[in-house]
């Protein structure tokens, strides 16, 4: 079921002379089936070192249900070359096509590395918004980021020193510099980063992986991070807005180019460098985002799968920028059904 009427006081319906069909809130659960699939066929690959296998396994099981969804959706951002993948690749057309058209973003699983070692904040992921909002940045593998959650709005800013932001954000947060707290991926690139949030007063928690559960979890309502900074995935940059739309907060991008010829292609397929600052409509358009995504390890965000006896359960939650909600989905699946 699709919405089709003219009622602009209901973010569910759609505000147009014509009658047109947009991804609403009626395929969140259908969604939710797909990343539960993927994070439930993770399972015998966490803590065994091979992040391959484990996202082959959720990139079929992701794969397979989404092609149960009422939509006609082109995947935006996909595994591409990042993961060698030979399903969910950018361009590939997903959904039963009965629905609206919509822009896709998938990544079965958000930290393969934390899934093959056992670590926590390892996420199944899907965002979706209206066909053609998504900004296509798979040419170049990596972006600098800013986010926050609503304080941080017309508050701080990608392009000022990280001191300043905190500076700006802890007054605007009503709290004492020293009790900041920034996430970070913890890679070499970001040492220089790192002390200079330090220096500034501000502590620090660093990231091994999973730098979307990370932005999320920066700008929820009371969360225990209250900014996340820095160089990670352009895909997941994309992934994050849509669920920042839901909660209101902020985040801004740069392109971040490993190389020349990188940035060249980057060029031709119309992307801006040279210090460019994608905000928030220029990541993923308008209000109209779903953002679903279900547990693989223990995080900050949702739990983990977890199996007793003859039961798996899942966590899940899904964020909805038109109406800005959060909701939480626990589900009990039989094993034998999964077999």
């Amino acid at each position: 079921m699709v919405s089709l009427t003219t009622d602009k006081n209901d973010p569910d319906l759609v505000d147009t002379a014509e009658p047109v069909l947009r991804p609403d809130r009626n395929i969140a659960l259908e969604l939710v089936r797909a990343t539960e699939a993927a994070a439930i066929r993770a399972v015998p690959f966490i803590g065994r070192g091979d992040k391959e296998g484990a996202d082959g396994a959720a990139v079929d099981a992701m794969r397979a249900f989404l092609g149960t969804v009422s939509v006609d959706g082109t995947i935006v951002i996909g595994e591409g070359e990042k993961d060698h993948a030979p399903m969910l690749f950018n361009g590939e057309r997903v959904g039963n096509g009965s629905g609206p058209q919509c822009d896709i973003a998938v990544d079965p699983i958000d930290g393969t590395s934390l899934t093959a070692a056992g670590r926590n904040n390892a996420l199944s992921v899907i965002a979706v918004s209206d066909h053609g909002t998504m900004l296509d940045a798979s040419t170049v593998f990596y972006m600098d980021k800013l986010v926050t959650g609503p304080a941080g709005v017309g508050v701080v800013d990608i392009r000022l020193p990280i001191s300043e932001n905190i500076r700006r954000l802890a007054k605007a947060l009503g709290k004492p510099v020293d009790e900041m707290v920034v996430s970070v991926l913890h890679r070499p690139r970001h040492e220089k980063l790192i002390d200079e949030i330090r220096a500034a007063g501000a502590g620090t928690r660093l990231m091994s992986d999973g730098d979307v559960a990370g932005g999320i979890n920066a700008a929820r309502h009371n969360a225990r991070t209250d900014m996340c900074v820095g160089i990670g995935g352009s895909p997941e940059g994309i992934v994050t807005a849509c669920a920042i739309k839901a909660l209101g907060g902020h985040i801004q991008g740069r392109l971040w180019p490993r190389d020349d010829d990188e940035k060249q292609r980057g060029v031709d397929a119309g992307l801006q460098f040279d210090g460019h600052v994608y905000e928030a409509d220029d990541l993923v358009e308008g209000n109209n985002t779903l953002f679903v995504a279900t547990g693989v390890t223990d995080g900050g965000l949702v739990a983990g799968v977890r199996r007793d006896a003859d039961y798996v359960y899942t966590e899940s939650v899904v964020l909805r920028g038109a109406s800005g909600t959060l909701r939480r989905i626990s589900s009990e699946h039989v094993v034998s059904k999964w077999l």
